[in-house]
Formats: structure tokens, sequence, C-alpha cells
């Protein structure tokens, strides 16, 4: 593990929560790695790439950026949206593509989404960490603005 400081810039504009109300148990608990949560905004848009990186994997409501230098960043949109098999989501990316930070990686509606009865929260994590050496910058998301910064 690297403890290279990492800036992450929101994926999307919304609203930072506190991770325990993510209705999910593994991605609530952090147990994957340092989190942060958003709610979005209910409205269609492109889902940017937190880091700068080569995307290692690419689902339709996931995707997982490797930097050159430090921890993986995987972004999940929604709660048991892989139930949704790709519906209301358009992948932009695909596996080994290199991204900057801010780049668009998914276009999907979390309105879509919370109207077919999903939660859209959407979940940030640097794989493999530990949660105190992630610091979020604002209680308010702008997508391809600081989120937050690991150090």
């Amino acid at each position: 593990m690297t403890t290279r400081r990492l800036d992450l810039l929101a994926p999307y504009d919304g609203r930072v929560i506190p991770l325990s109300r993510v209705p999910d148990p593994v991605l609530s608990t952090a147990v994957l790695g340092a989190s942060v949560a958003i709610d979005p905004v209910r409205r269609a848009g492109e889902v940017l790439s937190p880091v700068t990186g080569h995307v290692a994997v690419a689902h339709h409501h996931a995707f997982v950026v490797q930097p050159d230098a430090g921890p993986a960043a995987l972004v999940h949109l929604g709660i048991d949206t892989v139930r949704l098999n790709g519906r209301g989501f358009e992948g932009l990316a695909t596996v080994d593509d290199q991204v900057a930070a801010g780049a668009p990686v998914i276009r999907w509606d979390p309105g879509v989404v919370a109207a077919r009865g999903f939660s859209p929260l959407i979940v940030l994590v640097l794989l493999d960490t530990p949660t105190a050496e992630l610091t979020t910058a604002s209680s308010s998301a702008a997508a391809g603005q600081l989120l937050a910064r690991f150090d």
C-alpha cells in the first residue's frame, strides 16, 4: 500500500452524506477502504473519474481507476444497481483506457435509478486504504472539483 498524497475529484454533483446512510452492509462500513458517500442530484449527467489513471474495471454501474502510483479508486453508482443490467447507464470508457481526473467514464440518470426503486447514492472508495487517512474537503460535491484528499 502506498501512502502518497492523492487528491480525489467529485465524480458527480451532490451532497456528501455520512457513510452510515448508505443502505449496503459492505459499502456503508468502509470495509473496502476509505470511502465518501454522495447523494447525487437527480438529473442525467456524466460521472467523472476522480483520479488520473487507467480504467482497471468497467461495469455499467461501477468502475475502478488505477493511478500510476497510489490506491485504486472505485466509483459505485447506486445500491444494487447491478440488477438493472445496464439499463439507465452508458459506458463512456472501457478497461485499459487512460483517463484524466475529471474525464467522463459513465453517463447515467440518478432520477431514473431512484424511480426504479433503487438508491442512487454514489460511493467513492480508495481500495485497501485506512479510513483515517481520507479527509473530505466539503459537505457538497461539485463534479470535477476537489472532494477529498488521501494522505
